[in-house]
């Protein structure tokens, strides 16, 4: 039996992990699986797949777990103790999906026990990359990609020299308000931005991607990743989302990763990586689909990409300061205190902001390191927030 473990399983990635997982009930055996708010799926889930543990985020609903747990023998925690607690467990395959910084010390903590981690959580690789990437190397254990424009990366370079990659394409759908005139972005609402035309996503994630914050830090995540100069990294819109990532060589030819917007598949490579499986997905008719779009994005209408190139060049501790700044941002917007134009501003001054304080460039050395930064960079971006709201009355 293999053992897996889920982090952010109430959410949507956690969710589909978990009906592959299901598909297949005698080959694994769940070790932990953590959520948020939504305690009854949890404890549905902890109870269907025999977990071991279940730990809620939120430490003031450990009661509640324990309630909806009791007479199982699963064991009921909360906090972010008991989280990283649970991904120091053994493991083979761990999956990391929690949304936002609280993903990465779990991540970590999987790494240090020689888990394999399945990344979908963004902000692990753009806060700590080389910190993760090291990490990694040092326990033995291997990080794949789940967000499907990497994992589609990974792929087209399964059997290829890195060395002879020329570019490397990542495609956008454009976000919900893609079609939206540029002067009416000031406008628009958390349920404006909160639709999304092709993806089912949570509500933070799909905002993300209508603002291009979720390109942008997919931008970064290939830079660390896989290691790219950043002049080498392009995003390109592609509003069917059928093709998530192309790959340029020196010859000049082009390989796409072709599939539909479904994260099972995703995260189905990654569950059996090296191999591949049959997974329950839709398969393409192409001549059904007929034609593919492409239109370059514009960076009035998504400053956020622009902002990822600096970030890209400066490393250091510039990825942790722009994913806190983001989270405030976003959080700013969906309370309404700030525009939806107005979260790029937010990040863009608090950049500037703590580069006057300190060198954004010097290397992040350890998890204390991420932390400090990130910390120092969600007390600036507060600071930033309320000046831009103000300014907004």
């Amino acid at each position: 039996m293999r053992r897996i473990s889920i982090f952010g399983a109430t959410g949507s990635i956690g969710q589909n992990t978990l009906d592959l997982i299901a598909r297949a009930p005698n080959t694994y055996q769940v070790v932990a699986l953590t959520g948020g708010g939504n305690i009854a799926q949890l404890a549905r889930d902890a109870i269907a797949h025999r977990a071991q543990v279940a730990v809620t985020a939120y430490e003031d609903r450990l009661s509640d777990l324990q309630d909806a747990l009791a007479g199982t023998g699963i064991e009921a925690a909360a906090g972010e103790a008991a989280l990283i607690e649970a991904a120091a467990r053994p493991a083979d395959w761990v999956m990391s999906a929690i949304v936002g910084a609280a993903g990465i010390a779990p991540g970590f903590a999987a790494l240090e026990q020689g888990a394999t981690l399945a990344l979908a959580n963004k902000e692990s690789l753009v806060a700590a990359g080389q910190l993760l990437l090291s990490t990694a190397a040092t326990h033995g254990a291997d990080i794949l990609p789940v967000d499907s424009e990497h994992s589609a990366v990974f792929q087209a370079l399964l059997g290829e020299e890195v060395a002879q990659v020329e570019r490397v394409i990542i495609t956008a759908s454009g976000g919900g308000l893609r079609d939206w005139p540029i002067e009416k972005l000031a406008d628009a609402t958390p349920q404006d931005a909160g639709a999304h035309p092709n993806w089912d996503m949570g509500q933070r994630i799909t905002i993300d991607s209508a603002s291009m914050f979720n390109k942008a830090l997919e931008l970064i995540e290939t830079r660390e990743y896989f290691g790219f100069n950043p002049n080498q990294i392009e995003a390109v819109i592609h509003p069917q989302s059928l093709i998530h990532a192309l790959v340029g060589f020196c010859d000049g030819a082009l390989m796409a990763h072709l599939g539909p917007p479904d994260m099972r598949h995703a995260i189905g490579f990654a569950l059996h990586y090296p191999k591949r499986a049959s997974l329950p997905v839709a398969r393409l008719d192409l001549a059904q689909i007929g034609a593919l779009q492409f239109e370059a994005p514009d960076d009035a209408r998504f400053p956020a990409l622009r902002l990822a190139r600096d970030v890209m060049e400066m490393r250091g501790g510039a990825g942790a300061v722009f994913n806190a700044a983001k989270e405030i941002a976003l959080d700013g917007f969906l309370a309404r205190e700030i525009g939806f134009m107005q979260m790029s501003v937010v990040v863009e001054e608090t950049l500037s902001r703590i580069a006057q304080e300190v060198s954004l460039s010097n290397p992040l050395e350890s998890l204390a390191d991420v932390r400090g930064m990130n910390h120092l960079a969600r007390v600036r971006a507060r600071e930033v927030m309320a000046r831009v709201s103000q300014m907004r009355r």
